[in-house]
């Protein structure tokens, strides 16, 4: 038998139903392998206890004959999702020690339908960053490298600890979420397929909180089919969370291989950027061949409001982050200073102390843009721009079925290389945030390699609670590129 760790999670998935391996097999192959990978640093905390014990009730079950859609399968888990009994940190020194009394909504769905915890997963402190440089834990090594080359890279964010993970083979899965492109960038640089679900799809109960009109949980995984079966068990109803719809979640995987004859697949013209690299360009022309290929009409369409999309995603975003992360105080939980004189001080030095630069820094920004005689000229303003921008999503979906673009402006940079340039950092989002500030369905699927070796990734957006044509193309993506490579595991 294979390696367990080596499979697909459907092919794991379908090797335990029929016995060919265990639960706890694969549970013990990927604990050996996130041992060894210590180096690439994407797990915050690892639940071997939990994960044997959890496999050995699966494989209880699955001995029956009985079982859930993921049962056995071990994934990981981004260390924002509150799992209960489990150190949560969202990679922030304001949350240590804090484990919670309870289970996000996502966690308990993947925990009913089978699936094995083998720990939470490393990300940008309350996933703010597009490298995963910002987390109190330390950065995430992107398992890629340059041919040649031994810089080591980042691996996006700031899902970056799932998408390291995933590329290297420590988890069939893992959870992750997107504010503005951190599940579609990050899978990008790491040549695995990351979906962002329609808003609402997914409940975000139980999550620890950035921007709660962008926050949106989704998979990052191996290949398609995987994404689809992860999507299919994280998403659907809950009374817990306002604004999660109350709608049937469709079986992504049975539509994969489905015909692409007669679609409209629109390609926005504004996403052609200035000084974008070459080989962005190229494969973008590639994914439009490959669609023409697949029987698709290509529609070339405008997006003009798309150049105010950032501007507007880091007003929205910091004023949001502000409100939410108001609670983090040193009262109830988490870190507290031990150089105080009275509540205030408390208040202050618990922050100033809990929180790192850049999560500080998108404070102070949100704060600023809220503040009385700004709120009117930058808040408001960004929200009304925000909805021009969801109209004109609005009216190309009269006209396409799905849209087309690069996942990121390049391939995985050196850790170190941006963090000194903001403005630079955040423009690694600019073809993400779109999809975010619109509420749409998007994801990123391996799609070629630059001429040094490192992956690259093509988007799709789709219309809202259409993730199922979405993945229809996705498919078609992948099969087309057969971007299957996978990193040389110098960490071993």
């Amino acid at each position: 038998m294979t390696n367990p760790a080596d499979l697909t999670l459907a092919q794991l998935r379908d090797a335990l139903k029929k016995k060919e391996t265990t639960s706890l097999e694969a549970t013990d192959a990927y604990l050996a392998r996130i041992e060894k990978a210590k180096p690439l640093n994407a797990f915050i905390t690892t639940t071997a206890d939990k994960a044997r014990d959890m496999a050995k009730a699966s494989d209880t079950k699955l001995a029956k004959g009985e079982g859930g859609d993921l049962e056995g399968v071990p994934l990981g888990i981004k260390d924002l999702f509150c799992t209960e009994g489990v150190l949560t940190t969202a990679a922030s020194h304001i949350l240590d020690g804090f484990t919670p009394r309870y289970e996000s909504t996502v966690t308990s769905n993947l925990w009913r339908d089978g699936a094995v915890c083998l720990g939470k997963l490393n990300l940008d402190e309350f996933a703010m960053g597009s490298s995963n440089e910002t987390s109190f834990y330390g950065n995430v090594i992107n398992p890629w490298r340059r041919e040649g080359d031994d810089t080591a890279l980042t691996p996006g964010g700031s899902s970056g600890g799932s998408s390291a993970a995933v590329a290297a083979r420590l988890c069939a899965a893992a959870t992750a979420t997107d504010t503005g492109g951190s599940i579609r960038q990050p899978a990008s640089l790491t040549n695995t397929v990351g979906v962002k679900p329609t808003y609402g799809r997914v409940s975000r109960w139980g999550i620890v909180a950035f921007a709660s009109s962008l926050d949106q949980a989704g998979p990052v995984a191996q290949d398609v089919r995987d994404a689809a079966v992860m999507l299919k068990s994280m998403a659907g109803p809950d009374p817990k969370d306002s604004t999660c719809i109350n709608r049937p979640v469709p079986d992504y995987e049975a539509v994969l291989g489905q015909s692409l004859k007669g679609m409209k697949i629109g390609v926005p013209k504004e996403y052609r950027l200035d000084g974008m690299p070459e080989e962005i360009e190229k494969l973008w022309a590639q994914g439009i061949d490959w669609m023409k290929d697949a029987g698709c009409e290509i529609v070339d369409i405008s997006l003009p409001m798309t150049k105010y999309a950032l501007p507007v995603y880091y007003i929205v975003a910091p004023a949001e982050a502000s409100s939410n992360l108001a609670r983090y105080d040193g009262v109830k939980y988490g870190h507290r200073a031990k150089d105080y004189t009275d509540i205030l001080s408390m208040y202050e030095n618990t922050r100033a102390e809990g929180f790192g630069d850049e999560v500080k820094r998108r404070i102070l920004i949100g704060t600023y843009v809220l503040s009385a005689g700004y709120y009117d000229a930058y808040y408001l303003r960004a929200q009304k721009v925000r909805k021009k921008i969801f109209d004109e999503f609005t009216d190309a979906f009269s006209k396409v079925d799905l849209i087309l673009t690069p996942s990121t402006p390049s391939a995985a940079f050196a850790l170190g290389e941006k963090s000194d340039d903001p403005v630079q950092m955040y423009l690694n989002d600019v073809f993400t945030v779109t999809g975010n500030l619109a509420g749409l369905p998007g994801a990123s699927v391996p799609a070629g390699y630059d001429k040094q070796g490192l992956p690259l990734g093509l988007q799709l957006l789709a219309r809202p609670f259409d993730e199922e044509t979405m993945f229809k193309g996705m498919y078609a993506i992948e099969q087309a590129a057969g971007a299957t490579k996978r990193p040389a595991e110098w960490w071993a």
